[in-house]
């Protein structure tokens, strides 16, 4: 099973197979509830790797994830459209895209014996948009 996340902004974001180690999405209501809620919220948490560029190669797309997660609340391009592919065997097996996607959290982790670095994004979709949130799938590449 493979991923495949691109994120269009200012820095289009494109992050695949090689790069992408989970993929978790969430769908929230509140837990006092005793009825279907219209309060609801949708999360993605996405944990993959940061590759080092050797030999030339192009820089991976994870430093604009870093640098998306700081732009200011204010800033227009804190909202983004995100769309993730969960991808098996040339068939896509579910496709989430969140038209009005914010970093929630985004975390990097490096140690000094792996030679790669690890990072964690948590995005969610605007609240007042979320019938906007797409969810598809089941079928070919």
């Amino acid at each position: 099973m493979g991923f495949k996340l691109t994120v269009d902004g200012p820095d289009k974001i494109d992050l695949g197979i090689e790069h992408i180690l989970s993929v978790q999405f969430e769908m929230d209501t509140p837990n006092d509830s005793n009825a279907r809620s219209t309060d609801v919220g949708t999360t993605l948490v996405i944990r993959g790797k940061i590759l080092t560029a050797i030999g030339g190669e192009a820089a991976d797309s994870t430093l604009s994830l870093a640098k998306w997660s700081v732009v200011p609340a204010e800033a227009a391009d804190s909202y983004r459209n995100l769309v993730i592919s969960v991808i098996s065997a040339e068939q896509v097996v579910r496709q989430i895209n969140f038209p009005n996607a914010f970093v929630v959290d985004y975390m990097e982790d490096f140690g000094n014996t792996e030679g790669i670095g690890e990072f964690t994004l948590r995005v969610k979709q605007k609240k007042d948009k979320i019938s906007s949130v797409k969810l598809e799938g089941g079928y070919g590449m």
